[in-house]
């Protein structure tokens, strides 16, 4: 879904309120981006997974951004997370 005034606040934080406690989030559109701000509150929360939006980009930067993207996941494969904003969560999961 694409941020446009309509679809603006489209979940708020009532909805986000009602997911079962043990509920999982994967967010990739937020107020402000990019999300580089370590301190926003939705980095610091153990059920949700921000990942970065990438949106209205060109074909050729596609290419940049997978190849970005591949190495990002090889390294989490690996079990060393690469560009991580907020190293803290992974380490309260055990994952650093």
């Amino acid at each position: 879904m694409r941020l446009v005034p309509a679809t603006r606040g489209i979940v708020t934080a009532d909805d986000m309120s009602r997911m079962k406690p043990s509920g999982m989030a994967a967010v990739d559109v937020y107020d402000s981006e990019p999300l580089t701000d370590a301190s926003d509150p939705l980095l610091a929360l153990d059920n949700v997974v921000c990942t970065p939006h990438i949106g209205y980009v060109t074909r050729d930067e596609y290419e940049l951004h997978f190849a970005d993207i591949f190495d990002q996941i090889v390294a989490w494969a690996a079990g060393a997370p690469i560009n991580v904003i907020n190293p803290e969560a992974l380490a309260r999961q055990g994952q650093l």
